[in-house]
This record gives structure tokens, sequence and C-alpha cells, in this order.
């Protein structure tokens, strides 16, 4: 079964991903995330939304409180958001995912800098 997974900015300036419900129109097992400076540039958290309270990705927010929907969703970052929702490690060709890294589930961080470099 595929995911409809979207990048949401909601109207309290948080950015969202999660899997889009159209038919309710609702953000389902949404994650927060966070944009962190380092040395290395910039880096990406991925964090459930009911952080530090709630340690897994679940829940739902309605459609209402979304303010923006991105046109797009880098596919690495739709891939760590379904590893880190479903706790398993899905496969990815070239061995990588674009110079990303590491694992943004549950709070680790990862280089998306390349992502945000024309």
């Amino acid at each position: 079964m595929g995911y409809d997974v979207k990048l949401f900015k909601l109207i309290n300036g948080d950015m969202v991903i999660g899997k889009w419900d159209e038919a309710n129109n609702k953000i389902n097992d949404p994650a927060v995330l966070q944009t962190v400076p380092s040395q290395q540039g910039v880096q990406m958290m991925i964090l459930p939304f009911g952080y530090p309270f709630d340690n897994d990705i679940e829940g739902e927010i309605d459609g209402r409180h979304i303010i923006y929907t991105y046109k797009n969703c880098p596919e690495d970052i739709s891939t760590k958001y379904l590893e880190a929702a479903s706790n398993l490690t899905l496969s990815a060709p070239s061995g990588g995912l674009g110079g990303l890294g590491g694992s943004m589930g549950g709070g680790n961080v990862s280089d998306i800098s390349k992502l945000l470099k024309k």
C-alpha cells in the first residue's frame, strides 16, 4: 500500500511531514521537520509531532490547520520519514540517499545542505 507523503506548513509555523488523507482532509502520523545549523551546513531532524511527550510518530492533524502544502517532497526526506514512522529500513538504490547519511528518525540529525544548494 502506497502513502501520499507530503510536506505542510501549519498555521503555527511548524513544518510537518505526514501521510495525507484527502478523503478525510487530515494528516496522519505527522512528524515535525526542524532545521538545525551545524558546522557542515544545514541539517534536518524528524521528530514525532508530540515530542517530547510522544515518542512515536502517530496521531492526526486536521486539514484546517494547514496554511501551505508543498508541491514536492524530496524522496530522500519521505524515505527517512517512512523509516522513522514504521521502524523499518527501506532499501535505496546506489547505496545511499543522496548524501543525507544517517537516520533522521527519532531526532537523529542528517545533513541536507546538498538539497538546499542549487
